[in-house]
């Protein structure tokens, strides 16, 4: 079994803003797969099915960004999965323009709370990731408020592209070919 988690707050108030679209991509790929994500289990809102001939788990953490590694966790311990093998994490990345994404095979967390606390509770930098670029900040712009804040339409729509492009880079990696991935859609404007 494969887990795939999408970062996101767990809040209505959060839906469809620039840090939640992990769990857009992951209510995108549920829809396209048929799994519905109905169990609630480990703090986190999970559904299992195949992609790419691959048993998965998508999850959405539910214990906010900022821990997202303590629901995480728990879904590797219950399923004796390794981080390193067994993990894509999907996120928002503000060093990405809208529509873009980048595919890595491991990491530092670059700043990102959610990946911090990923990588304290598994130990582990070496997990697979896929970063959705939703631009950068304005100068004089919160961090906070700015990740918390919604897309423009045309910002939207980019980064609504960007969500098919990372279902694609998934199934790669889950038919074994990471650098695959990487190679497509690391370099693609």
């Amino acid at each position: 079994m494969f887990v795939i988690a999408g970062l996101g707050n767990p809040d209505k108030k959060y839906e469809k803003t620039r840090h939640n679209v992990g769990f857009d991509v992951i209510d995108a790929m549920a829809q396209k797969y048929n799994i519905e994500l109905t169990e609630k289990k480990h703090r986190a809102i999970c559904g299992s099915g195949y992609i790419a001939g691959q048993k998965v788990l998508l999850v959405k953490p539910q214990t906010y960004m900022n821990l997202s590694g303590e629901s995480i966790q728990a879904v590797l311990n219950f399923y004796k999965l390794d981080a390193d093998s067994g993990l894509l994490v999907i996120y928002d990345d503000i060093s990405l323009a809208p529509g873009r994404i980048r595919v890595r095979a491991k990491g530092s967390a670059g700043g990102h709370n959610g990946i911090k606390n990923i990588i304290a509770m598994t130990g582990t930098q070496g997990f697979a990731r896929i970063k959705i670029g939703v631009g950068e900040k304005p100068e004089g712009w919160d961090l906070a408020d700015y990740v918390l804040g919604r897309f423009s339409k045309a910002e939207r729509a980019l980064v609504e592209d960007a969500f098919t492009d990372a279902i694609e880079a998934t199934e790669l990696i889950l038919m074994d070919d990471l650098s695959g991935a990487m190679n497509k859609f690391n370099g693609k404007k």
